[in-house]
């Protein structure tokens, strides 16, 4: 995407080195929290900030949006640097939730904006919206050993999905781009701050039950209530 393009194209750089930044820094922060090196800040810082993309091209067959523009590398790596300077501060924890939070909003419009201008249908369009918002931080998560965004009972998903989908409707329907991008963020970052805030989540399913897998076979070992990132 060359900025001097279009209007789309230079919202969706632009859009794209912000939300590359902001999930870097959660990597670094992730790293922070395990006390690792500053190598370690800023590979954590990378990957996080441009796997999910990474993952949408790959998938939608365009070029790799990084390999030929390195700023998006060290756009991560100038994340993780700041999150090193700042030293240790209590407030670690809540500000990865926050900026993870912010990063998700954006990249749910960035994902689907550049699938759609692809030409990629609409619903395969939002599913890629979601795809890059999750897969840089299950990466992250992976890494550091963490409890897997995936695996948790949160809202996240769920609100990448409603960011995503708000966005791709209201394209469908001959909205501009940015009054379009701007609802999707507010939406998806709207949903995401009141579970935070409020800790919402998704009802389980059949909480309890003891039946045994049915990967498991015969006498073999008990299903859990597992818990999914929603």
């Amino acid at each position: 995407m060359d900025v001097h393009l279009d209007p789309l194209g230079t919202a969706l750089f632009w859009l794209d080195y912000a939300a590359a930044a902001v999930f870097g820094a959660t990597g670094a922060l992730a790293a922070a929290r395990r006390k690792h090196d500053i190598i370690t800040f800023g590979f954590f810082a990378a990957i996080t900030g441009v796997g999910g993309g990474t993952l949408r091209d790959l998938l939608i067959g365009a070029p790799v949006f990084w390999v030929q523009r390195p700023g998006y590398i060290l756009a991560c790596l100038a994340a993780a640097t700041v999150v090193w300077l700042l030293g240790k501060r209590g407030w670690r924890f809540r500000a990865l939730l926050w900026l993870d939070a912010l990063g998700m909003a954006a990249y749910a419009v960035v994902g689907t904006a550049k699938a759609l201008s692809l030409g990629v249908h609409p619903f395969s369009a939002v599913v890629m919206g979601v795809l890059t918002t999750a897969f840089g931080g299950v990466i992250r998560d992976v890494l550091a050993e963490e409890p897997n965004l995936l695996l948790r009972r949160e809202i996240y998903i769920t609100a990448a999905l409603l960011g995503a989908a708000v966005f791709a409707v209201l394209q469908l329907l001959g909205a501009p781009f940015w009054p379009a991008g701007i609802a999707g963020f507010v939406a998806a970052f709207g949903l995401r701050a009141a579970a935070i805030r409020f800790g919402w989540s998704l009802p389980g399913f059949a909480e309890g039950d003891e039946s045994p897998s049915p990967l498991a076979g015969e006498g073999g070992p008990r299903s859990g209530s597992g818990e999914g990132s929603h």
